[in-house]
């Protein structure tokens, strides 16, 4: 399969601090054209990238939903009209069946869906994207296949193809564990830094990598997957029963 990608651009729909990593790394290779009506005048934007009005946005011929589920249903009936015959529609939720969901209910029939879900964020892949891993759902026609094609190819990632289901039952345990974790241990307050193993240095970087992920990503995480409350209700129960195994005679 071809790498190669008729796209001649890409419409970006939110410039959060994912928005703004995705930009930097497909521009080197596509002309980025990004709306978000919560960007500020004047921003930095990296080269190859320019602010357009959503009707340009996203009359692209791959347009990326990179806003937080919540906004996304809003998103799907505001670009289903400005729509290109023939145009691929992206998604980069951390959670996919709602995703899914929603773009295939709110979006015309004559443009191919992919849920995405980069499985890396803007600390993880500060030194660089490459080699990290993305997960493909194909929804609507064939399209991910020269997609995951390029992202092997140019940007160097490694492309899981899976479904919807497939991906939350295992991101339940893979994302709603590491946050859960994470977000506990940031409410003790500052974790030991002195006396410190090699395994609770690996679980302090664990930590920082999610402790900084804006409140839309926990609650995509916690809350929008139909799988986490199980896993963790699981994990707590587990907790529970080894604190009373290890608790001291009263």
């Amino acid at each position: 399969m071809s790498c190669h990608l008729t796209f001649t651009s890409v419409g970006l729909l939110g410039f959060g601090a994912f928005g703004r990593l995705i930009a930097t790394h497909l521009t080197p290779h596509l002309p980025c054209l990004i709306h978000d009506p919560a960007m500020p005048d004047g921003i930095n934007l990296p080269v190859g990238a320019r602010a357009v009005p959503l009707i340009e946005a996203a009359g692209c011929n791959l347009v990326i939903l990179a806003m937080p589920v919540a906004g996304m249903a809003e998103a799907c009936r505001a670009i289903a009209p400005l729509l290109r015959p023939g145009a691929v529609v992206a998604d980069v939720g951390s959670v996919k069946m709602t995703p899914a969901e929603i773009m295939q209910a709110n979006l015309p029939s004559h443009v191919a869906l992919i849920g995405t879900h980069p499985l890396f964020g803007p600390q993880s892949a500060r030194h660089g994207i490459a080699g990290h891993k993305i997960a493909l759902c194909p929804l609507r026609g064939r399209a991910h296949l020269p997609v995951a094609a390029f992202l092997r190819a140019r940007l160097g990632l490694r492309v899981i193809i899976t479904t919807p289901e497939a991906h939350d039952r295992e991101a339940a345990t893979v994302q709603g564990l590491t946050h859960l974790i994470a977000q506990a241990l940031n409410r003790m307050g500052p974790l030991p830094d002195r006396m410190t193993t090699a395994s609770f240095e690996l679980l302090k970087q664990a930590v920082e990598m999610v402790r900084h992920d804006p409140p839309g990503v926990l609650a995509a995480i916690e809350s929008a997957n139909p799988f986490a409350a199980g896993v963790r209700e699981e994990f707590l129960d587990l907790v529970t029963g080894l604190d009373h195994a290890y608790a001291a005679p009263k």
